[in-house]
């Protein structure tokens, strides 16, 4: 049986800590009727629903702030 050293195991993912969590949940809330409002414009001046949604920019606002505060 051969063995297996723990560098050649592909990383899991990184456990996030409740503080983190906490912040996402806020910041997704906080960015939701934002979203919303957003992907109405875009919609209507697109003509077309074939958009990412307003929880998939929710989603990606507060993946992308999250971090951002936690490496200050």
């Amino acid at each position: 049986m051969a063995h297996i050293d723990e560098s050649s195991r592909p990383r899991a993912g990184r456990r996030r800590s409740g503080e983190y969590i906490l912040y996402f949940v806020v910041i997704f809330l906080l960015a939701l009727p934002f979203a919303a409002v957003d992907w109405v414009r875009d919609v209507a001046a697109r003509g077309t629903l074939n958009l990412a949604g307003p929880l998939a920019r929710a989603w990606a606002e507060a993946e992308r702030v999250v971090p951002l505060i936690f490496s200050a």
